[in-house]
């Protein structure tokens, strides 16, 4: 049976579908009466559903990360979409089919996997080479690196996203060597892969895209400095091989300050070459892949410009549709 997707709506559709509740709040109005924002998905995009005058008991049947069913009506609410919602009931997982509701990376898996490999090891710096084969040897962790998402909001935020943007980024660090000689482009390489390997860890994403108790205690810097560590005993122990103080401590440098400042979340704030060439790097992948992801998404198909988005802090233009171009359904 087919059904209605995010992108399918538009202002004043009335809704009854299943979706996955990413998130739950119970939130006060300025009389002091309970309201439900609730945090909608399936696998074109989100939206959020207000419930008008509810009680603590009242949405105690729901949580995040189940899948239920949502009747309301859709409307336009300050440049874009939101569901006022009057009903909302649990749907039994097992009645759902989980491909539905979690967007996917558009690109094939496997080729992902054989680039991140070949560039891997390329790498000439015999104790970085033999690092990167620690890690490229372990199937299971691999396996989690490949089914993991970069984020659970802004960008690459769906399984295999966190692979996409890696590769990404490795496919810039090598273009960029001839022209920035002074970098360490081994050491580089190995930044790039690490930066965000903690994010096997800090996010859940089977279901709802969520943070682990882990991953909120700890974030994922200080998980992928365990998961690094880990393999660099590993590797003592299997091989005899230790990889130098000083290049440890720089691989652990690029991972503590790739978010670039403190604002952003970092450790440390870089302090090296390759540090610094990493965090632009990071930066350019994501901001790119989020701007073209939310002009994509935008349900309002007549528009110019996507509606305002605090996240960016701007609104994004999208252009005029050409002549040859085929409108949203």
């Amino acid at each position: 049976m087919s059904r209605t997707y995010f992108k399918e709506l538009r202002d004043g559709d009335a809704v009854d579908e299943v979706f996955l509740l990413a998130d739950k709040q119970l939130r006060a109005n300025r009389n002091a009466n309970l309201y439900l924002l609730a945090t909608l998905r399936d696998r074109t995009g989100m939206m959020s559903g207000l419930m008008w005058n509810v009680t603590e008991d009242s949405m105690a049947h729901i949580s995040a990360g189940m899948y239920v069913r949502v009747c309301g009506k859709v409307q336009l609410y300050q440049g874009g979409l939101q569901m006022i919602v009057t009903h909302v009931s649990p749907v039994p997982a097992e009645q759902v089919d989980p491909d539905e509701f979690h967007p996917d990376t558009t690109r094939d898996v496997q080729p992902l996997l054989n680039r991140l490999r070949e560039t891997l090891l390329s790498v000439e710096n015999p104790s970085l080479r033999q690092l990167m084969e620690c890690f490229l040897a372990d199937d299971e962790l691999m396996d989690e690196f490949a089914a993991a998402p970069a984020g659970i909001k802004a960008h690459h935020a769906y399984p295999g996203g966190l692979l996409e943007h890696v590769v990404n980024m490795l496919e810039v660090s090598v273009r960029i060597g001839e022209l920035y000689p002074s970098l360490d482009q081994d050491l580089l390489i190995v930044g790039v892969f690490l930066h965000d390997f903690g994010k096997v860890r800090e996010l859940e994403y089977k279901t709802a895209m969520a943070y682990t108790d882990e991953g909120q205690l700890l974030g994922h810097m200080h998980i992928a400095i365990e998961i690094l560590n880990d393999k660099v005993a590993k590797l003592a122990l299997s091989s005899g091989e230790t990889i130098p103080d000083e290049l440890l401590l720089r691989i652990k440098h690029m991972i503590l300050s790739h978010h670039g400042s403190y604002a952003f979340g970092s450790s440390r704030l870089p302090m090296t070459p390759e540090a610094i060439a990493l965090h632009h790097i990071d930066n350019l992948d994501a901001k790119v892949h989020e701007f073209a992801g939310a002009i994509d998404q935008d349900p309002i198909a007549d528009s110019h410009w996507t509606p305002y988005s605090p996240r960016l802090e701007r609104k994004l233009y999208k252009g005029v549709a050409r002549q040859d171009e085929q409108p949203r359904p």
